[in-house]
C-alpha cells in the first residue's frame, strides 16, 4: 500500500512541478494532486528539495532509456549518435518539466530549477561520454578525451539544432547528420 502512495506522490509532484514549476509548487499542492494528507508526504520525502531530486532522477532515466531504444546494433557510430542525440535534447525540449523548469530558469533564476536542468545537461553529457569510450574501444573512433569530446558534440548539436533556428530555416535531420560528419569526423582541413 506504501509504495502505491509513494508512487501517487511522486506523480502528483511531477504534475505540479511541470505545472507550476519548482518555486511555486508546494507540498500542499502535491497532497491535493496526490489526493493525501500532507503528512503522507513526509512519511517518503523529508522535503521539497527531496521529492524535486526524486523527479529529476526519473526524468533522467526516463530520457536515457529514450535514448538506448535508438541505439541500432551494427549500425556506424555517427548514425547512432545522431539518433540518441535528436531523441535526447527532443525529449527535453517538449517534456512539460524541462518546459516550465527553461521558463522558471530565464524569468526567475531559481536555483533549484537552475539546479534540476544542469543535472538533465550532465546526464546527457554522462551518457555520451560512455558512449564515446565505447566506440574508442571499439575503433569507431580515434583516442580522444571523452569528456571534452562529449562536451562538444552536445554543444554543436544544440547549436545546429536549436541555435540556428533562431535566424535560419531549420535544418533538416540529414543536414545535421552531415554537418556533424564534416566537422567532427572528417575536419575542414584540405585533403591532401
Amino acid at each position: 500500500m506504501s509504495v502505491d502512495r509513494r508512487k501517487m506522490i511522486v506523480e502528483a509532484a511531477g504534475k505540479s512541478f511541470s505545472l507550476f514549476g519548482y518555486k511555486a509548487t508546494t507540498m500542499d499542492q502535491v497532497a491535493k494532486i496526490a489526493n493525501v494528507g500532507k503528512g503522507t508526504i513526509y512519511t517518503f520525502f523529508s522535503n521539497k528539495e527531496e521529492l524535486f531530486d526524486e523527479i529529476m532522477r526519473n526524468f533522467i532515466a526516463e530520457m536515457k532509456d529514450i535514448a538506448e531504444r535508438k541505439i541500432e546494433q551494427g549500425a556506424p557510430f555517427l548514425d547512432n549518435l545522431n539518433r540518441v542525440l535528436f531523441e535526447m535534447l527532443d525529449f527535453r525540449k517538449t517534456h512539460e518539466l524541462t518546459i516550465k523548469l527553461s521558463h522558471e530558469v530565464m524569468e526567475l533564476g531559481t536555483p533549484a530549477a537552475q539546479d534540476g536542468m544542469r543535472k538533465v545537461e550532465q546526464a546527457i553529457l554522462a551518457y555520451l561520454r560512455g558512449y564515446i569510450e565505447e566506440a574508442v574501444a571499439q575503433g569507431d573512433l580515434r583516442a580522444c578525451d571523452p569528456e571534452k569530446t562529449a562536451f562538444v558534440m552536445l554543444k554543436l548539436y544544440i547549436a545546429l539544432v536549436y541555435d540556428w533556428e533562431r535566424s535560419h530555416s531549420p535544418l533538416s535531420k540529414q543536414e545535421i547528420a552531415e554537418l556533424f560528419q564534416l566537422y567532427l569526423i572528417e575536419g575542414l582541413a584540405p585533403a591532401r
